[in-house]
């Protein structure tokens, strides 16, 4: 439980109890707001004290709630912050990340935030005169073990910095992440190395990061700019730079939040660190107006069946959603389960409907407080119970939603598959993405509210053409 000072709390809320209104709630949350008292704390001690309908005033006063320093994305559990956001910097060689970490640094700084940039730890072990040319299947092997682990407790230093600190916004950038040595040694091989340090693939690529950003090789579609120059201890050849790029893409299949950061339809490189910092952006919920040209969009088809035979690698897990109530009709909140091998993580997603385009918001739970959450269900609407495959095709990074039983009733019983991507090419262009060709795709359905989860699950039956 985070901790608070019990006094402030009462007369907190003793003022929610004698709130008419949503409204008042929210005018008496921003009394409070400079109160050693997180929402989440106010949440769960209300919980605690079976006043249900009291919890649903106080999660839809903070969603309409415009002070952004009070909205549901305090993520940090540690007492008196409010928002860390965790981010893995990769990609191929000559990709961009060096640049993209300061610009992602200054973009930041210059809104606020708290900036840490975890160096890589490959570079200041290769620095030292380690060559991978020159070491044995069994050197290899240890290298790659020595430096997950260093990379952990480099990573840790700096996260127990951002824990500690007094400020309000928290952006970490890790150049690179704990996923990244297994693209570099075979799969026996990083499984048994997990199994050696007691590591579990699940937590490494789950449970760390909030998002991870992958820069494109500049071997891949840039090619013009591809050098070996900005680096002493890059060796790569075009295509070499090509396959190393393609590992480290495979080697996060299955984190929630990937985005690949492409060189097409750049005509520059300062274009491609626009779409770095835009992905960011969208991703936590940060607008950007017009001050970032490039803007990925989720883009989704109704699929009607697929080859399995063809089907690339791919992650595969148990995802379940349930929605909440709220008393704001441009405000949507769900609760996320995602489950693997009998590993699950637990989130709060809440979506904002005012403006020219929806704010989305994600919080990351633990199991009691996702308990809590759900008995504030909306019964209005049934739980989605979908199996996500994520994979990469060509360059693209792919989820296939498997509606998975009991069906909601819109469905009327028969089977719902829907392909998504984020990308920036327009609703409606087909040449763009490159579409799975073992797929039989029936139609875009992007912006199509009765294939949207919301509508999916709403009791009443939709029919859909």
């Amino acid at each position: 439980m985070i901790p608070f000072v019990e006094k402030p709390f009462k007369q907190m809320r003793n003022s929610y109890n004698n709130c008419d209104s949503i409204n008042e709630a929210a005018l008496v949350l921003r009394k409070f707001r400079d109160r050693r008292t997180t929402v989440v704390a106010v949440i769960q001690h209300i919980l605690r004290h079976q006043s249900t309908c009291l919890c649903q005033r106080v999660l839809s006063a903070v969603c309409i709630f415009r002070n952004k320093k009070f909205q549901m994305v305090e993520q940090n559990p540690v007492y008196g912050k409010r928002r860390i956001y965790k981010i893995v910097l990769t990609g191929g060689p000559c990709g961009g990340k060096t640049t993209g970490q300061e610009r992602l640094r200054t973009f930041f700084e210059e809104i606020g935030w708290k900036v840490y940039t975890v160096p890589e730890t490959a570079n200041i072990l290769l620095g030292g005169g380690v060559k991978f040319a020159e070491l044995s299947k069994e050197q290899c092997y240890r290298f790659q073990k020595d430096m997950l682990l260093a990379l952990l407790r480099i990573e840790a230093v700096f996260f127990n910095q951002a824990d500690v600190s007094n400020a309000e916004r928290i952006l970490i950038i890790c150049d690179r992440g704990a996923m990244d040595p297994a693209a570099y040694i075979d799969k026996k091989s990083w499984n048994e190395m997990l199994k050696e340090t007691n590591l579990d693939q699940f937590s490494l690529r789950e449970e760390r990061y909030d998002q991870i950003l992958h820069m494109t090789t500049a071997a891949d579609g840039a090619e013009e700019y591809y050098t070996l120059a900005n680096s002493n201890v890059r060796t790569e050849t075009i295509q070499e730079a090509i396959e190393h790029d393609r590992r480290t893409r495979d080697a996060w299949l299955g984190h929630p939040r990937v985005d690949v950061i492409e060189n097409v339809g750049c005509k520059s490189f300062d274009d491609k660190l626009l779409k770095l910092i835009a992905a960011l952006c969208s991703r936590m919920g940060l607008p950007t107006e017009d001050r970032l040209a490039f803007n990925s969009r989720k883009r989704k088809w109704l699929v009607a069946s697929f080859d399995k035979k063809r089907l690339p690698r791919c992650e595969v897990f148990i995802v379940r959603h349930n929605y909440l109530c709220t008393d704001d009709q441009n405000v949507q909140v769900r609760l996320r389960s995602r489950s693997q091998h009998g590993r699950t993580t637990y989130a709060i997603t809440t979506r904002h409907y005012e403006g020219p385009e929806p704010v989305e918001t994600r919080m990351q739970l633990n199991y009691r407080e996702y308990m809590n959450y759900i008995k504030m269900e909306d019964r209005s609407r049934v739980p989605i119970n979908k199996e996500r495959r994520c994979f990469m095709y060509g360059k693209q990074y792919y989820h296939l939603d498997t509606y998975t039983s009991p069906l909601p009733p819109s469905c009327e019983g028969k089977p719902l598959m829907l392909l998504e991507t984020y990308t920036t090419a327009p609703v409606g262009d087909t040449s763009e993405p490159l579409l799975p060709d073992f797929m039989n795709i029936l139609k875009e359905v992007t912006g199509d509210s009765a294939y949207s989860m919301y509508t999916i699950a709403n009791l009443k039956v939709v029919k859909r053409s």
